[in-house]
């Protein structure tokens, strides 16, 4: 293998967003449960509800955080790595870019301070305002940048100049491009997920020790209940989302399947080891004809395979392969466990199934996993074009020497070893201690000058 400027700088990308992806499928969720709870007790008056925002925001500022400073790095690589894109496609995406910015990230940053700080410096609408606001700044921020990848999926609205360089000629098909519907469905309920199974897993967690209280108990049926209806919900939003990928990418489809032959009567290949040199699968297991049942193809319909596909424009096929396997595998895992979670509480066992709660916490990381093994599939699916059927990923890359990638890659990765581990170890931390250390200091430690005129009893953290 060579490890040229291309294949490194494939190598740095790969390396930083997928650090990066995890941060927002987790602070998307986390900032609407983290609105819904403050909500709930704004409307209930229930300590266990502040309990629970004061606790998790404290995950989310960490959280957030890390997803701002990995997404930042990203940002440079399309200037340093990535220069002939930029150049080329940026006249198109540059804009969707620019919005996320002034839309979803001011306000954000413009919010995120009250929601963080503001307790006891403004009143309880306002702060539940902010909180809100941050939340919708996150979907937002979802919305631009799956509408900019989406394009890069399956371009549309624009013209290629004589220069080579694309220009928008329709920015309502741009944004709402032929995958952007599915893929944001998608995208939008994995975040939820992501963040459910973390808070059931982080809750179940601190039942088996033995430390959780009230708070823990309500966090576990919250999570339960969200994984149990978006878990069904995402089998569907992954089901349309392939049948995009049939209709606009059906190279991408044959990788997923490892299908080599053109057919009418695909088979469902369950396990194989694919081959790129022979052409072919190794010890495949399958069932016949299943697989255009699944594709739902019309009787006698032929389904492309990559003999369709010169070997310069087939995907790589194993990881395309096995990543799909595994994300649908963690979905089917989300179902089992959102129904076993259902079951069991209305059995009344919830607090007392150890099983359910060990399996809980196993299944905690399993969204951040299926987000990595789904956004594998998207990416090495789409190769060897950085925009789908236009540029290519290796006419795309900047004209510098392997060795100047080699050593930011090697900077990145040292940096981020340190960094987002001990993030991460903070993280796990505030999990092992749980909400019960969350309550606000009591009044003899506010701050001199305060008042209780100046702070009334219904102002999130002040004492009831």
């Amino acid at each position: 293998m060579d490890f040229d400027a291309l294949l490194l700088s494939r190598i740095q990308f790969a390396f930083t967003i997928a650090f990066h992806i995890l941060f927002p499928a987790f602070t998307i969720g986390l900032a609407s449960y983290l609105a819904v709870l403050e909500g709930l007790w704004l409307f209930t008056r229930r300590e266990v509800f502040k309990t629970l925002f004061l606790y998790w925001v404290k995950i989310f500022a960490i959280s957030f955080g890390m997803g701002v400073v990995s997404g930042v790095v990203m940002s440079y690589q399309f200037g340093t790595n990535w220069s002939e894109f930029s150049r080329l496609a940026m006249p198109v995406i540059g804009p969707l870019l620019g919005y996320e910015v002034l839309t979803a990230f001011f306000l954000e940053a413009s919010f995120l301070g009250i929601m963080l700080f503001g307790w006891r410096k403004v009143g309880p609408g306002l702060h539940f305002l902010a909180t809100c606001l941050v939340a919708i700044g996150t979907a937002v921020s979802g919305f631009w940048i799956l509408s900019a990848n989406s394009w890069m999926q399956t371009p549309a609205g624009f013209a290629v100049g004589a220069d080579g360089r694309m220009i928008a000629t329709d920015y309502l098909q741009v944004i709402f491009n032929p995958s952007f519907p599915a893929r944001f469905a998608h995208m939008m309920t994995a975040a939820y997920l992501t963040t459910a199974l973390a808070v059931a897993g982080a809750s179940a967690f601190q039942r088996l020790r033995g430390t959780a209280g009230d708070a823990s108990r309500t966090a576990l049926r919250m999570a339960v209940l969200l994984i149990a209806v978006a878990a069904p919900l995402q089998l569907a939003f992954g089901h349309w989302s392939g049948e995009v990928v049939k209709h606009h990418q059906p190279a991408k489809l044959a990788a997923i399947e490892a299908w080599w032959e053109t057919r009418a009567d695909q088979p469902f290949v369950i396990f194989a080891v694919p081959d790129r040199e022979l052409q072919a699968n190794r010890h495949e297991v399958a069932i016949p004809k299943v697989g255009s049942m699944v594709q739902l193809a019309e009787p006698g319909e032929v389904i492309p395979g990559l003999d369709r596909y010169a070997r310069a424009d087939q995907p790589p096929v194993a990881p395309v392969f096995f990543s799909f396997r595994i994300m649908v595998g963690l979905g089917l895992l989300m179902i089992g466990l959102g129904f076993w979670g259902a079951f069991v509480w209305w059995r009344g066992r919830i607090d007392r199934s150890r099983w359910f709660q060990r399996a809980a916490v196993l299944m905690s990381p399993a969204g951040f996993a299926a987000v990595l093994t789904g956004w594998f599939v998207a990416e090495i699916g789409r190769q060897p074009w950085v925009v789908y059927g236009v540029l290519r990923t290796a006419d795309a890359v900047s004209p510098v020497p392997a060795g100047h990638v080699a050593f930011s890659l090697l900077a990145y990765m040292v940096v981020y070893a340190v960094v987002f581990t001990a993030g991460a170890l903070f993280i796990l931390r505030l999990v092992r201690e749980g909400p019960q250390g969350a309550e606000p200091p009591p009044t003899e430690q506010r701050p001199p000058g305060w008042t209780l005129a100046a702070a009334p009893r219904d102002v999130p953290g002040d004492p009831e």
